[in-house]
């Protein structure tokens, strides 16, 4: 008998950019009694049907973007004869879905750190539960990932994450709702562990993989003090200092590590913030700024976000204090126009964006979004074969729409081939050429046009185009440039590395697993990253 964990992927490029964490926290969360775990990231390679025998336990985490292909895995080891359980954001939203599409025997809601323990002894035993509920843990009781049983040699950043859940409320993502808008923070010290056993591998490129790296604003603070919510005003400094302690940590890391996280675009506001973040080797950071108007940022319930000339101005401000940003644009909101798109991109350059992820909207499970789309569609339902569009993942990728809710003024093929043209046109060589001067060294500029196209062709290239022909075409393109990409990430490993002493006894290192496998949400690519 043995245990798999199956990270489900119909795109494999044989390197992938950033480590799948969950794979490795739940098979620290799999009992010694099983053994150890066998895991299949299918965005390096598929998985081979034969490796799966009669008895042996497959853990298959989904979210709604690989969920098709997480189900057609499940029902390939139900045959075999095979325990099959799902977890992941998704089925924590659709967990009869899981059970019934994908021929699952149990699926898990939820944090998995704890609750796998059970689900693997209950398969053993012969008799699982339909349905698990993991909750929502605390960071003491997060897990050390098994680092142990990566091939290092196959991804190009690791991950870590310090904090789990976001405060914020936007309407196009689901993270507040699954994870909660209450910080889940682990203790600085075990981040710290963690990481440097990374780097003993030869990881030097980190992502600090947190739904939000900024959870405590100025606006909170002031907002607590004006109400005199001192209770609150104690919990969120404390939230803050705890996040000042980690970034005056990493800076003691060895230099060469570079760290890269997500954050709100409230964080301009916040100098000393950005400050630590840039003396902590936080080289950059994906930040959400959806849309350049003040009617899109309302329609996404993202108000507080600036726009026009301010937009520009605070995100300018990232790179003055030394943290390069990832702008994250949503196409197909009901305001956009056909000059939204000029008008996004000239931003983007005008801002001095590093790097950027132009997506097309996209109503997630679990998002206001989402909730408001399918109330609309229950009156006049629209259907792709036997399937409504509000079940569009379970949709065959080949049929399945590129856009799913109708916009006021213009086609779906419109967006996408503007789309299309929004990335074209930010990741020309001589635009990626200009940007790459950020870099200190001839090296460095390589290796950034590199990640650039990398990045450009695995999102936009496979994700956006509609000629099958085109698709095939840019993976083939993709696993090249990720080859060479890997190249340009090796760092020396760092055995001897040693771990600092704390004079406090550090926390449970890990994070959360299985229901935390990527972010979900509108931003797309950053998680799945990865979803989320």
């Amino acid at each position: 008998m043995s245990v798999h964990l199956v990270n489900p992927s119909d795109n494999s490029f044989g390197t992938a950019v950033i480590t799948p964490r969950w794979l490795f926290v739940l098979a620290a969360a799999t009992p010694e009694s099983a053994g150890t775990p066998i895991l299949v990231d299918e965005s390096l390679e598929q998985i081979v049907p034969e490796s799966i025998q009669p008895g042996d336990i497959v853990g298959i985490s989904v979210h709604t973007g690989n969920a098709l292909r997480g189900y057609a895995v499940g029902k390939m080891a139900r045959a075999r004869g095979a325990w099959v359980v799902y977890g992941g954001i998704h089925a924590t939203l659709f967990p009869e879905e899981a059970l019934e599409r994908g021929e699952g025997h149990a699926a898990v809601k939820g944090d998995g750190d704890v609750v796998w323990g059970k689900v693997v002894a209950d398969c053993l035993a012969g008799h699982p539960d339909r349905i698990y509920d993991g909750g929502r843990l605390e960071g003491s009781q997060f897990l050390a990932a098994r680092w142990d049983l990566m091939d290092p040699q196959k991804y190009m950043w690791a991950s870590v994450q310090t904090i789990r859940g976001c405060p914020k409320h936007c309407s196009f993502c689901s993270v507040w709702r699954t994870d909660g808008q209450k910080p889940r923070q682990r203790k600085f010290q075990s981040v710290i562990d963690e990481i440097v056993s990374l780097r003993r591998l030869g990881f030097k490129f980190v992502a600090l993989a947190d739904d939000n790296f900024y959870p405590v604003t100025q606006t909170d603070l002031r907002l607590a003090r004006e109400q005199k919510n001192f209770a609150k005003l104690e919990e969120l400094t404390a939230i803050r200092n705890e996040r000042f302690q980690l970034m005056e940590e990493l800076a003691k890391l060895p230099k060469d590590m570079v760290f890269f996280t997500q954050i709100t675009m409230e964080a301009g506001e916040d100098g000393a913030y950005l400050d630590a973040m840039r003396k902590a080797n936080i080289k950059g950071a994906l930040v959400g700024v959806e849309a350049v108007t003040p009617e899109g940022l309302k329609a996404v319930f993202k108000d507080w976000n600036y726009s026009g000339e301010a937009l520009a101005k605070q995100l300018q401000t990232f790179k003055e204090h030394g943290v390069h940003v990832l702008g994250s644009f949503i196409f197909g909101l009901p305001t956009d126009r056909p000059a939204t798109f000029d008008a996004t991109v000239e931003m983007a350059m005008k801002a001095g964006v590093t790097f950027a992820q132009f997506v097309m909207m996209t109503p997630f499970p679990g998002t206001v979004d989402f909730n408001r789309w399918e109330k609309e569609q229950s009156v006049n339902p629209t259907m792709v074969g036997d399937i409504p569009i509000t079940r569009y993942w379970l949709i065959p990728t080949e049929i399945r729409p590129k856009m799913f809710t109708p916009h006021p003024t213009m086609s779906s093929d419109e967006i996408r081939a503007r789309t299309q043209k929004v990335w074209d046109r930010f990741y020309n060589w001589p635009a990626i050429w200009k940007r790459s001067a950020c870099t200190p060294t001839l090296s460095s500029r390589l290796a950034f046009m590199f990640l650039s196209k990398l990045y450009r062709q695995m999102y936009a290239g496979t994700g956006i185009s509609t000629d099958s022909a085109r698709r095939k075409k840019a993976k083939a393109s993709a696993r090249w440039m990720a080859r060479q990409c890997k190249k340009l990430f090796q760092a020396k490993p760092m055995p001897e590395l040693p771990s600092p002493r704390w004079e406090v006894g550090p926390a449970v290192m890990g994070q959360t697993a299985f229901a935390g496998g990527a972010r979900q949400d509108a931003k797309g690519p950053f998680m799945v990253l990865p979803e989320e």
